[in-house]
């Protein structure tokens, strides 16, 4: 397979059709099928879209059945998200689904031999879409555009490409495209950038001292160059739940209008932008979810991400939260214009 295709159009989803009404949030669920709860409540609020994780995954036919429900619920088809990354991140496993290798194998690669990189690496997003695509899964939170320190905290580790940002930069934007092309909305994580953490953001809320002209020239550049792509404006991003004290030290990056503001400006995205897990420890200070969405939604993220699919919280999400925004529905209907693409 050619790695240089001459100019091949990108297959863009327009999430803002039929989503005007919708609550600006992605909500999650329990179990292996929906509840009659979590289907009255989906009808109900109207969520922007759905996440998906590996206690809702069986089997091929067990999941497409699900994916239908929850876009049957919301009456459109709605985007659904999963984490399949790779290596140790990945929803969908052996026996009925690929195993996919660590991202970092193919920085490796790039290292020794850039062509043959690209071409493994496309071989293999596009069979990871392959599988996402024959389950109704449209959007993928991948790739990890993390720069990897030595002496941080293991939590990206391999899912990072290289210690290089340039190298980050360039295979991110492979897989991003490869991705775009056959109709997989990509989300680059965890903007601006979750490698010199010090602590699991899962656990704990991790407080950098970086200087700003240190994390513009290393940790952004990923964002930076695939913000200022030709596909920039077509895929998402997930903040990092981290304090940086050169951007805003009293409060992490999914909760504070300082950071965003830089990630909007600086960093260039102007795409959707999704604040991570709100049941994540490092948010734990700022209330419960609904109190916690809100300060996201307030500080410029577009969608509010609830991973823990426990129904009594996103009841009072959806009593708490806005609608979908006009300024993010535009910025959907943007990325929903065709482009090209060279990978």
């Amino acid at each position: 397979m050619s790695n240089n295709p001459a100019a091949a159009a990108y297959r863009a989803n327009d999430y803002s059709k039929g989503a005007e009404n919708s609550c600006a949030s992605i909500f999650s669920l329990q179990g292996l099928l929906l509840s009659e709860d979590e289907r009255a409540l989906f009808r109900d609020c109207d969520p922007f879209g759905f996440i998906l994780f590996k206690r809702n995954c069986d089997n091929p036919k067990q999941l497409r059945r699900l994916v239908d429900d929850l876009k049957e619920t919301v009456g459109r088809d709605c985007p659904v998200l999963i984490d399949q990354e790779g290596g140790r991140v990945q929803r969908l496993r052996p026996p009925h689904w690929r195993d996919f290798r660590p991202m970092r194998d193919y920085g490796d690669l790039f290292s020794e031999n850039p062509e043959k990189a690209l071409e493994e690496l496309r071989f293999e997003t596009l069979r990871m879409a392959e599988e996402l695509n024959d389950l109704g899964i449209n959007v993928d939170c991948a790739p990890v555009l993390d720069v990897f320190f030595d002496g941080a905290h293991d939590i990206i580790g391999d899912r990072s490409f290289s210690s290089d940002p340039a190298v980050v930069a360039r295979l991110g934007l492979s897989v991003c495209r490869h991705f775009l092309s056959v109709g997989i909305t990509p989300i680059i994580k965890h903007i601006p950038g979750h490698g010199r953490a010090g602590a699991d953001s899962h656990l704990e809320l991790p407080h950098l001292d970086t200087s700003y002209d240190d994390l513009s020239a290393v940790d952004f550049k990923p964002f930076k160059d695939i913000s200022a792509s030709d596909i920039g404006h077509a895929v998402w991003a997930m903040t990092a739940h981290i304090t940086y004290d050169a951007l805003d030290p009293k409060h992490p990056v999914s909760v504070s209008s300082d950071a965003i503001k830089v990630i909007r400006e600086d960093i260039g995205f102007d795409g959707i932008l999704i604040g991570d897990d709100l049941d994540m420890k490092a948010l734990d200070s700022y209330g419960g979810a609904a109190e916690k969405a809100l300060a996201s939604l307030n500080a410029g993220c577009d969608l509010a991400l609830y991973c823990a699919g426990e129904f009594e919280p996103m009841c009072a999400l959806a009593q708490a939260l806005p609608k979908t925004r006009e300024q993010t529905l535009a910025r959907l209907s943007r990325a929903a214009s065709f482009g090209s693409l060279a990978a």
